[in-house]
């Protein structure tokens, strides 16, 4: 007990010690400058948060806390010096700097000196806590406002952004944090129009001159207060805020609203339909308060940027308090490696290092409270708890919310504190007035207006030139082209192009030549292919498939032999005797239709067999081990039946081709040498796919060529097959009916236009190709060109595989099995049988010396009708029960 008073009393001695250590004035500084956007508001919201830091009770505990301010006057070398001079005076923290490229150096300083930074306005993502641990973002980074972007970008379909950017840290980083953000999404930055960080109009003139001659009208502006407005500007003079853009603005530009609205007439007609970010503060009665007390203290209006200013100044109160409460002291002491420059002009040795900067820090941390911009929390990451945006539309003389974006959500229509307590509706924004004053969302590109006709490429083909077609004045007809100006008349811009052959006429052409801005014709979409372009939906379905010579299979007596292999004939007539004699030893000692004469019994089998066929058998079966074979049997017979009557039917009444090549299995098994279009991915396929040796394909150029490889054969230097797509042998064979395709497509393809990666023309061509396909006008021009007279033996079949015994013979195996386990049972019952009814018999016979005869005894027995047996055991009974009877008389 004298122990535990003795660490009472030390305890309160400490935190007496440690509350009479805390100084009257804490000095905090900061560094922004005073007439810019940011810096009218957040002087008087950090003003009224001193004022009512120092005027609560229940905070400091009579310490009063001073903010010094510096003003920067727009020049970034004097937010440095300015940063300094603090750092030369007893200041436990500074707020500041304004922007991110002077937050880079001054944090490294901040970090030796060990003196916290706290800056709500420089939101560069690459600020990290790993590089500069002093270094406190009080609101959100750049991160997340790039990721609220890539959200909405991703959400209206588009795929391709222009990034208009100051060409400075901050703008740099930024705009690399949304390529990230929009990468994730599939979307990309087309363009990254950098400006200087203090760009002239005509800077911004010439810029503009090049966006509007690029592909994609998605622009994103991350720009500085003094020039941003100056962008809009430019951009209506030059006809860019009309119909077809979109402008993204980050949230510099809803600053600028909320700080100096209204502003003037010409101003807000030049952001008429832009979308801004603003981040999001939920509301609350702390919040309107503050409102209310705003409009009093100035005439500026209050931006975020205030809002966090003023929870800042709060965050470093509380931070503070508990620097104190855990015995923290406020002491500075010179470092080493700093004091060897003293006597320098630049004074350098006055940099003090803050003691408890640790301490402190760890403090600031820690903090947890409730402010005007909602929670302020840090994560293990130092970003604030709460990454939430509001979505603006800038419409007449102000702006609409139209949504929220939260990094745990993404796109709402709800405020986030009221999402996450109800089920997230998913992704949603209300409608927007876009620039132009229209409702209907915008594409989000056009064809460039840069004076240059888009080059398409067109294989020139030496053979079907129904698909292309390249005639000797120059002009390009065929399927493949007309499909194409069908499809660009329906797409709602025009296209300049020009149609380029490539390839030599005399050659096939490889679909990687095409070196072009676009290409159409006969192009099979392939995998290796898709890596390097991107296609539209297919306009023909096209795999490949095997074409070889066939013959005609005439009808002959014997015709209703073919359906089933020799085997399988075999073993049906085996199982037809042998399900014949097992019914028949089931039935033999029960059933008086199968007794009598041996060749009475004899005829019975085999009628009783065959008749089974056809379900017509006389001869009823009485006993249950006899019932159960025939249900197993007449169940054989009814599949067996069914599909040896369609195999007869399907060969009597469709032409039937017979060719010694059943398909590319064939093809793999055998040394035949194979044939396929010269120039075309085919060859590739069959060498690394199929593993076939190259010295077995034989490039063909012409539909000549195929005819004449194919009716010589492989042992006259021809080829037993050839293997092209189907759309093309379809053609061949239209005129040629001693060749057939043979076996099944063993490969699913299509052909569709080619365009450069992430080109939006493929998915307008593909919208196009679609629309064609559902009016009729792809099957029209498919009739224009490829609609041909048919050979007579188009209709007709390759030979039917005939039925093999390995189809069936699960079925034979249960049969068989159910008649061995029948004719067990039936032997077990017929020996016990024995045994029991005939006792004296069967002890005479063990004692015969003769196996034939107790053989002979027995099957004497199983040739006697059960009934008889029955009957003269019981005769034999009564007999002896007679005898037994006088005897005793």
């Amino acid at each position: 007990m004298v122990w535990l008073l003795v660490v009472m009393v030390l305890c309160d001695a400490v935190a007496v010690q440690g509350a009479s250590t805390r100084p009257d004035v804490v000095n905090v500084g900061a560094v922004f400058t005073f007439g810019s956007v940011i810096g009218r508001v957040i002087k008087v919201a950090m003003e009224a948060a001193v004022e009512d830091v120092n005027s609560s009770p229940s905070i400091l505990n009579g310490t009063h806390l001073k903010i010094i301010m510096h003003d920067t006057k727009f020049i970034g070398f004097m937010s440095i010096v300015e940063t300094l001079r603090f750092m030369e005076t007893d200041t436990v923290a500074i707020i500041g700097p304004q922007r991110s490229t002077t937050a880079h150096v001054v944090a490294h300083v901040a970090t030796e000196l060990s003196i916290p930074l706290l800056s709500f306005t420089a939101t560069d993502p690459t600020m990290s806590p790993l590089q500069y641990p002093f270094f406190i973002r009080t609101s959100l980074s750049d991160l997340f406002q790039m990721a609220a972007v890539a959200d909405i970008v991703h959400y209206y379909g588009w795929r391709e952004v222009i990034a208009i950017y100051g060409d400075d840290d901050y703008g740099r980083n930024g705009i690399a944090a949304l390529g990230d953000k929009l990468a994730e999404k599939r979307c990309r930055i087309s363009y990254k129009a950098a400006l200087p960080p203090e760009p002239t109009r005509d800077d911004i003139v010439n810029l503009l001159v090049k966006v509007a001659l690029s592909e994609s009208r998605i622009i994103v502006v991350h720009a500085f207060f003094y020039w941003g407005l100056d962008v809009f500007s430019v951009a209506q003079s030059l006809g860019m805020m009309t119909t077809g853009y979109v402008w993204i603005a980050t949230n510099w530009l809803s600053s600028i609203i909320d700080t100096d609205s209204p502003l003037p007439m010409d101003t807000m007609n030049s952001i008429q339909g832009v979308i801004a970010l603003r981040i999001h503060t939920p509301d609350s009665p702390l919040k309107r308060n503050f409102v209310s007390r705003w409009h009093n203290m100035t005439h500026v209006g209050l931006s975020t940027y205030g809002l966090y200013a003023y929870d800042t100044v709060w965050l470093l109160a509380h931070a503070i308090d508990d620097f104190f409460k855990k015995g923290g002291n406020i002491s500075f002491s010179k470092n080493s490696m700093i004091s060897k420059f003293q006597g320098g002009n630049l004074h350098l040795d006055a940099l003090n290092i803050f003691d408890g900067g640790k301490l402190f820090l760890d403090s600031i941390l820690n903090v947890d409270r409730i402010g005007l911009t909602g929670r302020m929390k840090f994560t293990q990451d130092r970003n604030l708890i709460n990454q939430e945006f509001d979505v603006l539309n800038i419409i007449g003389t102000g702006y609409r919310t139209i949504g929220y974006w939260s990094n745990h959500l993404g796109l709402s229509i709800n405020p986030p504190e009221e999402t996450k307590s109800q089920s997230f509706p998913g992704q949603r924004l209300h409608s927007v007035v876009w620039p132009g004053q229209t409702t209907q969302k915008p594409r989000g590109w056009v064809f460039p207006y840069n004076g240059r006709h888009l080059r398409i490429g067109v294989p020139n083909r030496n053979s079907f030139k129904e698909f292309v077609s390249v005639g000797s004045n120059g002009i390009i007809t065929g399927y493949c082209v007309d499909v194409f100006y069908a499809a660009l008349t329906l797409l709602p811009y025009a296209v300049p192009f020009e149609l380029i052959p490539f390839g030599n006429g005399h050659d096939n052409p490889s679909g990687t030549e095409l070196v072009y801005d676009a290409g159409i014709g006969d192009i099979t979409i392939i995998t290796e292919r898709t890596k390097m372009a991107d296609f539209t939906q297919p306009y023909v379905e096209s795999g490949l498939v095997v074409v070889a010579p066939v013959r005609k299979l005439g009808s002959s007596a014997w015709a209703f032999l073919r359906p089933f292999t020799p085997q399988m004939w075999i073993v049906a007539a085996a199982s037809f005797l042998v399900v014949g004699v097992v019914i028949w030893f089931l039935e033999h000692r029960h059933n008086d239709e199968f007794r009598g004469s041996p060749r009475r019994q004899i005829i019975t089998t085999f009628w009783f067999s065959f008749s089974t066929l056809f379900f017509s058998h006389r001869e009823n079966t009485i006993s249950t081990l006899g019932r159960i074979v025939l249900i197993i049997w007449l169940s054989v017979v009814l599949i067996i039946n069914s599909s040896y009557t369609a195999s007869l039917t399907s060969i009597l009444t469709v032409h039937q081709l017979s060719s010694p090549i059943k398909g590319i299995e064939t093809l793999e098994a055998s040394n035949d040498r194979i044939g396929y279009p010269q120039g075309s991915f085919i060859r590739d396929y069959l060498v690394n796919e199929l593993r076939i040796h190259e010295s077995r394909l034989v490039p063909l150029r012409s539909q000549e060529e195929y005819d004449k490889a194919l009716r010589e054969g492989p042992g006259k230097g021809g080829v037993a097959a050839v293997v092209d797509e189907h759309a093309y042998i379809e053609l061949f064979l239209s005129n040629r009916c001693e060749f057939g395709i043979v076996g099944h497509e063993f490969t699913k393809n299509g052909w569709g236009f080619a365009f450069p990666r992430n080109s939006p023309l493929a998915v307008d061509f593909s919208t196009a190709i679609l629309q064609l396909s559902e009016n009729g006008d792809l099957q029209r021009i498919h009739d224009k060109w490829l609609l041909r007279k048919a050979c007579s033996l188009q209709g007709a079949e390759i030979e039917v595989d005939r039925l093999e015994l390995k189809s069936f013979w699960g079925l034979f195996v249960v049969c068989g099995m159910a008649c061995l386990f029948t004719l067990l049972i039936y032997s077990v019952l017929v020996i016990r049988q024995f045994c029991r009814y005939f006792p004296q018999e069967a002890e005479a016979s063990t004692r015969r010396s003769s196996p034939s005869a107790r053989i002979h005894t027995f099957l004497s027995f199983v040739n006697e009708k059960e009934e008889d047996v029955k009957g003269r055991s019981k005769r034999r009974q009564f007999e002896d029960i007679t005898v037994n009877g006088t005897s005793h008389c």
